[in-house]
């Protein structure tokens, strides 16, 4: 049976890590990550009433473009992230920042409506190649036991892109129209992420950290995993909790002007929500020192289906509304990290960018879905409240399934643990011993169960 690594291989193991991370790498990536939501996903529901206007094309069939798209991203996610695990992630993120760009120009100068989905499809790709699961992958390898300080930190900044484009694609709109809004965003697009994934992303990729269960058990990890209940129901609940997250994005602007909000109030209301989520994100770590993790994934997942309805039931005034889309933004922040970590608080790194992409899969078929599903279903449940409560039934359901998400290994939290401090850290895999190496150089001894 091997042995768990010794202090002092951790520590060169460490050492090596810091070594070959790209210092540019994380704040590069931070900028991406705004640019490229915000262009890709969060401009389109502002444009969206501007386009049907100016084109007559149907926004049933215009949404239907846009969650092609990410359906294609949901597909493209599963061998791009085996590339990932691979090879790193410069030139699948500078190539999904070239093709993102083209596919931005060619919907903007789309003469017709099968050539503006099209134009979709392509960008669905693109959104595989630069949205999160990508940089993702780049952190938690480079960054390896200082992973979720990485990956808080970017998300953090992602949570800005919504507050910086929603605003700015409905003021490009009203001066440029949708047309010459979205051809300076593809400009913005190309000056900001080609430069910065080629150039920041150059450092070399470390090997995958070394397995340290029983033998046998590491293959499993690999081929066996997406297999067994937890990953089942956590997949499935985090489906049902993004279908509705997303949902409620696109929804909230017609839902607003429903109730009275101007056009323009309700874009403000989009971009603030995006502020929430990165004030809700500011509080995940203390958050996950503190709650194992199903209780996390259950409690995050049931705050999504709160906020929801909250939404579907107040009928105003606006400055409600708006302050209600922070706190569902704060908690969709949350969902966010929920996401990025689910894997290595459960399985460990080694096979991260694999697995991540399974799970990835059914989630951004959800969110492709989301813009279809609450255009289409929003007349037949008499408006966009009532498609709000629906929502929220689905987020409440979610959160049922993500108790039986319990890992044999997770730390319960009603029984307490010892803990002590090492020099030297580790990722988050237990050991041979049932001790967990944290991100924060603490060793917790964990009491194993069965679910």
């Amino acid at each position: 049976m091997p042995r768990p690594p010794t202090d002092t291989q951790a520590a060169i193991g460490a050492e090596n890590s810091i070594r070959s991370r790209p210092r540019a790498a994380l704040p590069a990536l931070c900028v991406t990550q705004i640019t490229s939501w915000g262009i890709l996903y969060y401009a389109f529901p502002v444009l969206l009433p501007h386009l049907s206007k100016d084109t007559g094309w149907s926004t049933t069939a215009t949404t239907g473009a846009f969650s092609a798209a990410l359906l294609i991203s949901a597909l493209a996610g599963i061998p791009l992230g085996r590339i990932l695990d691979r090879r790193g992630p410069r030139a699948v993120m500078t190539a999904g920042s070239v093709l993102g760009t083209a596919c931005v120009l060619a919907i903007a100068t789309a003469p017709s409506l099968p050539v503006f989905i099209t134009a979709w499809l392509g960008a669905g790709v693109a959104m595989a190649a630069t949205f999160y699961p990508p940089a993702f992958a780049a952190l938690t390898r480079w960054w390896g036991p200082n992973r979720v300080r990485a990956l808080t930190i970017v998300t953090l900044a992602g949570g800005l892109a919504s507050a910086v484009f929603a605003p700015l694609s409905a003021t490009l709109a009203d001066h440029l129209g949708w047309r010459g809004a979205y051809a300076v965003l593809a400009a913005v697009l190309a000056l900001v992420t080609i430069p910065a994934h080629a150039l920041a992303l150059r450092a070399p990729w470390p090997p995958p950290p070394a397995a340290t269960p029983a033998p046998g058990e590491a293959e499993q990890d690999r081929k066996s995993v997406a297999r067994t209940r937890p990953f089942l129901m956590l997949t499935a609940a985090m489906t049902l909790s993004a279908l509705t997250v997303h949902a409620v994005v696109i929804g909230l602007v017609p839902l607003m002007t429903e109730r009275g909000a101007t056009p323009a109030q309700a874009a403000w209301a989009l971009g603030l929500g995006g502020l929430g989520q990165t004030l809700g994100r500011i509080g995940y770590v203390p958050l996950a020192r503190r709650t194992g993790t199903t209780a996390r994934t259950v409690t995050l997942i049931a705050s999504g289906g709160i906020t929801t309805t909250a939404l579907a039931l107040a009928p105003g005034p606006v400055p409600v509304l708006i302050a209600l889309s922070v706190v569902a933004g704060m908690v969709r922040g949350n969902l966010t990290l929920l996401q990025a970590t689910a894997v290595t608080d459960r399985w460990g790194t080694r096979h991260y960018g694999h697995l991540t992409g399974l799970l990835n899969a059914p989630l951004t078929l959800a969110a492709g879905l989301a813009p279809f599903t609450a255009s289409a279903l929003a007349g037949p449940l008499g408006g966009h409240p009532h498609l709000f409560l629906a929502l929220a039934s689905l987020s409440f359901t979610g959160a049922v399934l993500a108790l039986k998400s319990q890992f044999r290994k997770e730390r319960l939290p009603t029984v307490g643990t010892r803990r002590r401090h090492s020099h030297a850290t580790f990722p988050n895999q237990p050991d041979n011993h049932g001790a967990a190496h944290t991100c924060d150089g603490v060793i917790e001894h964990k009491i194993e169960f069965e679910p």
